[in-house]
């Protein structure tokens, strides 16, 4: 069996893991992996091509990922790199190819021939110290023959290592990933547009439940969660199975305020005791939508959305309570239901809690400004082991850099 009939079986077999992936970044994170791992590159970026208004569109990095730069970074560390856009016209590389829709494959990056329109921007190179050789560019094209993004792929590497241009076998085999790949991905926007579409209700609701917080939330509680796998020696498997149902369950996790009256939810100042009991019945609300117990999905938003209010000392709200009926299923002496605390509440819940509580003292509120960064840390360290997990709380400084970087890829519309 020749090598390109092996890489073929591998990119079928691929297919299958693919299409059980169901959020969308997490889709694009894992697509470049692959699309490296089938041309035998060292490093690569995925772009995705975004509206600027006019009809208009550009390409945005996703993901960035480099075996080398990675190597050099202690483990279970992830690499921090550049988020930037460029616009899809003649005069770079993976613009050019968002532009034509061809694959552009280039032996040497720094002896691209003078009549070609586009050029290669060496400035990340000196940053980072690493060279790049030889690329190759291809295109993602949805059925109806729209540019849904562009698979750049770095350094071909030999048998012994070496750099090496990408061979024609490696151009047919890459055509034909981000013609599988395309089609996954489709599916994927269509969940995440469904989704999107939900928190766009809320937001018509409440003002500050907008898509980018909800695309940080799910960033950052995903980020949190690779650490605590990575401390817990989750396998990689399951791993993946859990982060990937985690990022779609975190964005819901506020869907039931649409439940909530607008005298309240709209309120611009803070709540009264009795407006504030009101609104932690948006939690019950929220886990009664999520009725397919034989759904992961379902199960874990509904593990999220009813207790990501809770706290580690057991203050929190709502409680334990059962949200199909409202009914309390522990009380205290006086009836009331009983707080969760610690490992009571489920990973999820205590996952969110963190990644929600930083992103809303970091952003606008029209009660409030945010947050200087040294605040907000001051006191999520001041309310670990009380509100929040402190093996958890421990994870968020220790991926601190990953946090900012999500922030940085969903800015708020006044700060973008």
């Amino acid at each position: 069996m020749d090598k390109i009939e092996t890489d073929f079986k591998f990119i079928i077999r691929l297919d299958s893991e693919l299409n059980q992936i169901q959020d969308f970044d997490l889709l694009l994170e894992r697509i470049l992996f692959e699309a490296r791992q089938v041309v035998h590159a060292d490093a690569g970026s995925i772009y995705i091509a975004v509206p600027v208004g006019d009809g208009n569109e550009k390409l945005a990095i996703k993901y960035s990922q480099n075996d080398t730069i990675q190597k050099k970074l202690p483990p279970g560390q992830k690499m921090i790199y550049s988020i930037f856009s460029v616009p899809i016209n003649e005069k770079s590389i993976s613009g050019y190819c968002g532009l034509t829709k061809e694959l552009i494959n280039i032996p040497d990056m720094y002896e691209i021939p003078s009549e070609r329109s586009y050029s290669f921007n060496s400035s990340f190179d000196m940053i980072t110290g690493y060279k790049s050789v030889s690329s190759l560019t291809v295109p993602l094209m949805s059925s109806e023959n729209r540019l849904i993004g562009v698979i750049q792929v770095l350094n071909a590497k030999d048998s012994q290592d070496n750099i090496v241009p990408f061979s024609n076998d490696d151009e047919i085999l890459i055509t034909h990933f981000a013609n599988n790949a395309s089609i996954v991905l489709q599916r994927a926007f269509t969940t995440r547009t469904m989704i999107l579409r939900m928190i766009k209700m809320s937001e018509l609701r409440d003002p500050k439940e907008t898509g980018t917080h909800v695309n940080r939330v799910a960033g950052y509680a995903v980020d949190i969660y690779d650490r605590w796998a990575y401390h817990h020696k989750i396998s990689s498997i399951d791993r993946e199975k859990y982060r990937d149902i985690l990022k779609i369950s975190s964005m819901l996790h506020d869907v039931g305020k649409v439940a909530i009256s607008d005298a309240i939810l709209k309120k611009p100042s803070r709540f009264t005791p009795e407006e504030f009991m009101v609104m932690q019945n948006h939690t019950i609300y929220g886990a009664s939508l999520f009725t397919d117990t034989t759904s992961p999905v379902d199960l874990l938003a509904k593990d999220i959305a009813l207790t990501h209010h809770e706290n580690w000392d057991g203050t929190g709200y709502p409680g334990w309570i059962n949200p199909n009926d409202g009914t309390p299923e522990k009380v205290n002496k006086e009836g009331k239901p009983l707080g969760r605390k610690g490992e009571e509440i489920p990973l999820g819940g205590r996952i969110v809690a963190v990644a929600d509580v930083y992103d809303a003292l970091c952003s606008r509120r029209v009660y409030k400004d945010p947050w200087t960064e040294d605040d907000v840390l001051m006191e999520l360290r001041k309310l670990s082991g009380i509100k929040f997990d402190p093996e958890l709380i421990d994870i968020f400084f220790e991926i601190l850099p990953n946090i900012k970087q999500t922030r940085d890829q969903y800015p708020d519309a006044l700060s973008a």
